[in-house]
């Protein structure tokens, strides 16, 4: 009798502080910011600026709104656990030939990727599957985990198959969660004048060097619209949380938000299809920041559409990625 192959899917998202409090901030934001894919400054002249000028000061702002949206634990990681247990409830029961765990795991905070890699070894795995939760592919958010993997490999000796699911940005069943998302909230609340669709930014500087991400969110939101049937002055993209004082990819959320609160718009709808879970950016930043912004320039309406989180398309959408790679591993692996 043949013992089962062994297979691990990690499900990664960002990551998120231990506790809306400003020592735990402090430490997620020095890793996190630490990152030079995250932070492309010369190391050395950039941690004098963290450690004199960012750290000691903008940790207290980032836990009092940390603390707006923090429920039994952080959002995100809330629901990366519940997508976790849908997700492993369906393969393992769809996959019996395998041996299958689905486990999550943060580039940044706890569960840290690193440590779940770890204890990856001390269970020797015949095939590992790493799914990074960000729909469009970033040298700042994806590339960290492929940089956490690249780290561990050079670690071990038998190395298990390995399996990097890059990004979902065009995936029919990503864009119909999408639209569906969108029209389930308007059969609620109705129909606005503006559907905007807000995607975390980069520097600008970063997409001139070649990243793809401004690129695949204007594919994304293009492929949304479509399926909405919108038409070109029913929706916009645009690109919020700026960090610094270098020029971000345009046009920037908050900037447009004010300049349609002038024009006289009155009602709009926010969704964030960048995110695969509601967090601090969606939750605070966007559904909080900008609704004041919004109606402080002669907005009245103003909502914001929650991202996919643990919807049941969202799961088929990511059982589906996971899937095409079971499948080619039940040739491969299987006895």
């Amino acid at each position: 009798m043949f013992a089962k192959p062994k297979v691990t899917i990690i499900l990664a998202n960002l990551g998120t502080p231990d506790a809306p409090t400003v020592p735990a901030v402090r430490t997620f934001l020095q890793q996190f910011l630490s990152d030079q894919r995250v932070i492309e400054i010369p190391k050395p002249v950039w941690q004098i600026i963290l450690r004199l000028f960012i750290l000691p000061f903008r940790p207290k702002r980032v836990a009092q709104a940390y603390a707006q949206v923090w429920a039994k634990d952080s959002p995100m990681r809330e629901i990366l656990l519940q997508q976790v247990e849908a997700v492993r409830a369906e393969l393992t029961q769809r996959y019996p030939q395998f041996e299958l765990n689905v486990v999550p795991a943060m580039t940044y905070g706890n569960p840290n990727i690193q440590t779940v890699l770890s204890q990856i070894s001390a269970q020797p795995q015949d095939h590992v599957i790493l799914l990074p939760l960000f729909p469009q592919y970033s040298a700042t958010s994806t590339a960290p985990l492929y940089d956490a993997v690249a780290r561990w490999v050079l670690t071990q000796r038998n190395l298990p198959g390995l399996s990097l699911i890059r990004d979902y940005y065009q995936h029919p069943l990503f864009i119909q969660a999408l639209a569906q998302s969108v029209r389930d909230y308007q059969a609620i609340h109705g129909k606005p004048e503006k559907l905007l669709m807000s995607f975390h930014g980069i520097p600008q500087p970063y997409a001139d060097k070649g990243d793809p991400y401004a690129d695949r969110c204007r594919i994304t939101g293009k492929l949304v619209a479509k399926a909405l049937g919108l038409s070109e002055d029913q929706y916009a993209i645009s690109f919020q949380s700026r960090f610094g004082k270098q020029e971000w990819v345009k046009p920037y959320t908050d900037a447009l938000i004010e300049e349609w609160g002038k024009q006289g718009v009155k009602s709009i709808q926010v969704m964030s299809p960048a995110f695969s879970a509601d967090c601090l950016e969606t939750l605070e930043e966007l559904a909080m920041e900008n609704a004041d912004t919004f109606k402080a320039n002669g907005g009245e309406r103003y909502s914001y559409i929650p991202a996919l989180n643990s919807r049941e398309d969202h799961l088929q959408l990511l059982n589906s990625l996971l899937q095409a790679n079971l499948d080619a591993l039940t040739h491969t692996l299987a006895h």
